[in-house]
């Protein structure tokens, strides 16, 4: 049995008040139609904050500002392994959807009912305290 592909993904965690903001992944997709926090692939050689900082703006139209890291973890869908680290984030501006995603500003409990990537478990878990 081969080794899986690797993918490493770094997503951010945006909250303002009591809201996280969420993306719906597009039609055509890995995961297409789950919801998920905005980032992803990191490029060769790219660290996690720069390319959270290209995803954003390419994805939401907007720079951002890359805080702590809250989690990496890893999962596997099938022969593709993803190696996801969520970092603490703030906008510069209200997120536009630059691709024709769905973006919301979703409570914390909602967090715990939306559909997300199993790879977003533990992330869920820690933000939601369950």
């Amino acid at each position: 049995m081969s080794a899986p592909d690797a993918v490493t993904v770094a997503a951010a965690v945006v909250v303002r008040g009591d809201l996280y903001l969420v993306t719906r992944r597009l039609e055509g997709t890995h995961l297409a139609g789950l919801w998920e926090f905005p980032g992803g692939k990191c490029e060769p050689g790219e660290s996690h904050e720069a390319c959270l900082r290209r995803e954003i703006l390419e994805e939401l139209g907007t720079s951002i500002r890359v805080g702590r890291r809250l989690l990496s973890t890893r999962h596997a869908y099938g022969v593709r392994l993803v190696e996801l680290h969520f970092f603490e984030c703030e906008l510069d501006a209200d997120p536009q959807p630059m691709l024709g995603q769905d973006v919301r500003w979703v409570a914390r409990d909602e967090l715990r009912v939306l559909p997300f990537p199993e790879a977003d478990a533990a992330l869920i878990a820690l933000l939601t305290g369950h």
